[in-house]
């Protein structure tokens, strides 16, 4: 299925917001883009992410925005490494 992924090189925009943590944007898009990692739901805001590696060998969690259906669209809101799982 393919997924329209909306990077927003502004300033202020998510690519600025994810080089904060440390990561680019193909590095979310491992794990984003990845069917075989199950999307779970975030604790704090309820916005679907994913957990997992990157081709870069961190450990992630991605947060984004279901923008649209039809084409599935979606914006990573934030991206940041995690402690891999024990």
């Amino acid at each position: 299925m393919y997924v329209h992924v909306i990077w927003d090189d502004e300033p202020g925009g998510n690519v600025e917001h994810i080089a904060e943590h440390g990561l680019e944007p193909s590095e979310v898009d491992d794990v984003l883009l990845d069917d075989t990692i199950p999307t779970a739901y975030s604790a704090s805001s309820g916005s679907p992410c994913k957990f997992g590696y990157t081709s870069t060998g961190k450990h992630i969690i991605v947060v984004w925005l279901e923008v649209e259906d039809d084409p599935r669209t979606i914006y990573p809101m934030t991206a940041y490494e995690v402690p891999e799982p024990s």
